[in-house]
This record gives structure tokens, sequence and C-alpha cells, in this order.
């Protein structure tokens, strides 16, 4: 049960300080500020088309997937240690 409280724990850190991560794209005109936890803070378009706001959020909602991805990696021993593996 320790192993499981301490995931939990480093778990809600990494949810923590990706809360305060900040990813910023600018395409097609169109710039999108959002968290690392892919919350959108920030939308800036000047007359483009839908088109161009769903690529550029799309854009930033990946980057911020990647920040994730190499946070939660830093868990010891990352999801595999949740799912049973690597023993």
């Amino acid at each position: 049960m320790g192993e499981i409280k301490k995931m939990r724990d480093q778990a809600l850190a990494i949810q923590k300080e990706l809360a305060s991560e900040e990813i910023e794209v600018e395409k097609n005109g169109v710039r999108v500020l959002i968290t690392g936890d892919q919350k959108i803070k920030e939308l800036e378009v000047n007359d483009h088309s839908d088109d161009d706001v769903r690529e550029a959020v799309n854009e930033a909602i990946k980057k911020s997937q990647e920040v994730a991805a190499r946070k939660l990696a830093t868990m010891s021993g990352g999801l595999q240690g949740l799912l049973g593996g690597g023993k």
C-alpha cells in the first residue's frame, strides 16, 4: 500500500507541475497558450478560418501531451509500475 501512496503522491505532484507549464503555439496567424494539463489560457484569432483555429489548437494540445508524457516518464517506474510490468 505504501508504494501506491507514493505513486499517487508523485502523480499529484506531476499534475501540479503540468498545471504550471505553458505551451505557446502560433500557426497560420492563430496564437494559442495552453497549460500542460491542457487548459487553454489564451486564444488569439485575427480573421482566420475555423480550420486555421482548429489546427493551432490541435497542435497546442499535442505539444501539451508531449510535456505530460515527459513528466509522467519521470515517475519511478513510470506506468510500468502501475501495470505490474518491469518485474
